[in-house]
């Protein structure tokens, strides 16, 4: 048994991590779990965000299932996601979309994933005030952190019979930053043969995206770039309730949803837990629980297909606790 350290959120982030953990275990995933209160609310009890047993335990476990925590805009604290990231050296964020025919969008056959690194660029957060008028923010890429994640792309792509990896970039203008990454992009194609490897200006992409999505497979790009192409893709298969995520280090890994915590709609019991609940499936096949992993998606599918027992999200009247219920029975 592995045990998993799960920091329960805030917003809706309870009410989703309750009914993911409530799968797991119908699903007799050989995991037990450790939760923590994290986020706003624990802040106002007790004066940290995250609380000093909460990292002891993720720590200890090396693994982490996180739901959404709220993250002020414009002032407040910083986001924790980036906190977690920065400390644990979580750079590799990897986000599959992939159609579901149950959920009807324009964009059919849509199978591509988004390789962000995770750890510099705009998101290392150093602004400077030049005067009241005025506000530099630095823009940091490194070799290492660049090899490491096109690296891992090029690795999945292969060890997963993908055919292309795309570099997403803006060399173009920013000649120097993005241009070291494209230029590394290409010394390490060269050790991948047999995976096709071309690059497109960040801008192209999204237009490519709406219109030719299928033409793309695995995406490769730095911190900024990744974080709007990987929410664009999730628009692609009906939005960010159906995307999952994960975070990988070489010592650690992080589990997620990447929505927000909805504020609008805590305790209505009408969220959608099905994106945590598929990055929890990323985090059974990161601990060789493939077979587990498997059953909960074609649980998945099989109550989307239905389309019976639907939250409002999914265009459907269903709580969160009957959709839960759904896919359990699927399960047994």
């Amino acid at each position: 048994m592995k045990t998993v350290t799960v920091f329960r959120g805030d917003g809706i982030g309870p009410e989703i991590c309750d009914a993911v953990l409530e799968i797991l275990k119908s699903a007799k995933a050989k995991v037990t779990f450790e939760c923590f209160e994290v986020g706003a609310m624990e802040y106002e009890r007790n004066g940290k965000l995250i609380p000093d047993e909460a990292y002891a335990s993720f720590e200890r476990n090396k693994v982490l299932l996180k739901a959404p925590i709220t993250t002020p805009i414009g002032k407040g604290f910083r986001s924790l996601n980036v906190t977690l990231r920065n400390k644990y050296d979580l750079y590799a964020n990897i986000r599959p979309a992939k159609s579901n025919p149950a959920i009807v969008t324009p964009f059919p056959n849509v199978d591509l994933v988004t390789f962000r690194e995770n750890t510099e660029d705009l998101y290392v957060g150093v602004e400077k005030v030049i005067d009241e008028d005025t506000v530099h923010a630095t823009k940091i890429i490194t070799r290492k952190a660049s090899e490491r994640i096109i690296r891992d792309a090029f690795a999945y792509a292969l060890s997963n019979h993908r055919h292309k990896v795309t570099c997403v970039h803006k060399a173009n203008i920013l000649k120097q930053s993005d241009g070291m990454f494209l230029a590394i992009f290409y010394d390490i194609a060269k050790e991948y043969p047999s995976i096709m490897a071309d690059d497109k200006i960040v801008d192209n992409v999204c237009m490519q995206l709406v219109m030719h999505p299928q033409a793309f497979d695995v995406l490769v790009m730095p911190n900024l770039y990744g974080d709007i192409v990987s929410d664009l893709t999730s628009g692609l298969i009906g939005g960010l309730g159906l995307l999952p995520s994960c975070n990988i280090g070489k010592t650690y890994a992080m589990f997620e949803a990447v929505h927000g915590s909805a504020p609008d709609i805590v305790g209505k019991h009408i969220a959608n837990p099905t994106a945590l609940l598929l990055s929890a499936c990323m985090m059974l096949d990161y601990l060789k629980e493939e077979e587990t992993a498997s059953r909960i998606r074609t649980a998945v599918d099989e109550v989307l297909k239905e389309a019976v027992s639907l939250t409002p999200d999914l265009h459907g009247t269903a709580t969160t606790q009957q959709y839960c219920d759904a896919i359990i029975e699927h399960l047994l």
